[in-house]
Formats: C-alpha cells, sequence, structure tokens
C-alpha cells in the first residue's frame, strides 16, 4: 500500500457502489463518468497518488488538478483518472485501490472501459464476478459468452473476484478515439441500473462536436500529405 497513497476522507453510509474509470479504448470510461460527477453535482473527497503514475500534471484553467480522484454522492463513489496506467503495474495500482476500498461497506464495483469492435454500433458488453451479478445485468448488455479483458477495467475484476466483492465490467463499444458516444451508451445502462435519470443529451451534442473536429483535422492531414514538401523532394534528378 506504501506505492498506492490514498488521500481521501472516509466513504460516508453503508452499501456503497464504486464507479471505476481509467483512460482507455476510447476513453469510455473516463469520458462517462467525469460527466457523471459533473453533472450530478459529486462531491470530491480525496485523490490518489503513486510512483507508478505518469509525472504529468493536469490542470483547468490555470489550476491542477489530481490526475486521480475520489469522488461521493449518497450511496454512490466514483473513481475517476485522467492518466493511462501501465500494463505492467495494474496489478499493484487495482490492488492498492481495493485495500482502501475494502475498508468500507461496499455493495458493488463497477469498471466502465471501452472494447474496440469492427461495428459501428454503440452496444454496450458486460461481464461480472459471478452468475448471480450477471443476472442482474442481462437485460441491459450484451453478455460476453467467452473471451478476455485487459487492463487496469481487468485487475479491479479480478480483484473483486479473489475478495468476494461483487463486480460489474460495463464495455463500451469504441474505436481507438475519444468516443463520447460509446460513453453515452454505457451512462444509459448505469441510468437502468440504478435508476440515476441523468440525461445524455449533452454529451451526444459535444460528440457532435469533437466529430466535427477530427473530421476537419482528418481533411487537414490528408491536404498536407498530398502537397509535396521540400524534404521529400529527390536528392538526385
Amino acid at each position: 500500500m506504501d506505492d498506492i497513497k490514498v488521500i481521501s476522507r472516509a466513504l460516508a453510509g453503508a452499501e456503497k457502489t464504486v464507479l471505476i474509470g481509467f483512460p482507455g479504448s476510447g476513453l469510455v470510461g473516463s469520458i462517462a463518468l467525469q460527466y457523471l460527477v459533473d453533472q450530478m453535482d459529486f462531491e470530491q473527497v480525496g485523490a490518489i497518488t503513486s510512483k507508478y503514475f505518469p509525472p504529468v500534471a493536469l490542470m483547468t484553467r490555470g489550476v491542477i488538478n489530481a490526475p486521480v480522484r475520489i469522488y461521493e454522492k449518497d450511496h454512490i463513489a466514483a473513481i475517476i483518472s485522467d492518466v493511462p496506467i501501465h500494463p505492467m503495474i495494474c496489478y499493484e495500482v487495482a490492488n492498492g485501490i481495493m485495500n482502501w476500498l475494502t475498508q468500507f461497506d461496499i455493495q458493488e464495483i463497477v469498471t466502465v472501459a471501452g472494447i474496440i469492435t469492427n461495428e459501428p454500433e454503440k452496444r454496450v458488453f458486460g461481464v461480472a464476478t459471478s452468475s448471480g451479478t450477471l443476472h442482474r445485468i442481462e437485460d441491459q448488455t450484451i453478455i460476453l459468452p467467452m473471451g478476455s479483458i485487459s487492463g487496469i477495467a481487468a485487475s479491479v475484476l479480478t480483484e473483486c473476484k479473489t475478495r468476494g466483492i461483487p463486480g460489474i465490467g460495463l464495455l463500451g463499444e469504441t474505436v481507438n478515439t475519444p468516443d463520447p458516444r460509446s460513453s453515452a451508451a454505457t451512462i444509459e445502462v448505469l441510468n437502468k441500473i440504478y435508476n440515476l435519470n441523468l440525461d445524455t443529451k449533452p454529451l451526444l451534442e459535444q460528440a457532435v462536436e469533437i466529430e466535427a473536429a477530427m473530421s476537419q483535422i482528418a481533411e487537414q492531414v490528408q491536404k498536407t500529405e498530398a502537397a509535396p514538401r521540400r524534404e521529400q523532394l529527390p536528392m538526385y534528378g
């Protein structure tokens, strides 16, 4: 636990649900949960630091923000990261987070992440640590019949399994670019499971802006690549 430092007040209340989102494919978990805590006025109650995290200081309007933050409102807590976790240290980070969480009365843990497919849809796939927990999401997600998941979400779910804590994985179908549409789809599943009634329309409007910006950048790159540059000209006649 010395390598993972949690600086936070204690989580309040009993039977807490903890939502966890780290950067991954499409940034699905980070986008979804940051939108959730902002829109629902969650209170930031702590932060997590570690020698394993990239040496990056993120800021908003000149104010430094912790890269991994802990939020809370009523019976839900959320852990959100702006920095990716290298596969080599996923176990250490997941274990450190779980060691801290198990001090409290945790009902279940939900990881939100992305899964890359070759389809244009924004489906949400579901996994769980037990058949009983899986039953709760069968009507809201597409259950993955077999295969594997990786990254910090997989490490957290493995820790849930070994510690006997109910764990759910929501995997939004995505591409490997920031994907608010996939994040919105996972929020809709959270709405159904926990009766959040969170409006995803503003997030979908943001998706249109992001996609338009990406399309413009792609056009600019195409034009740049089409035009011969001095360094691309042959050295000999």
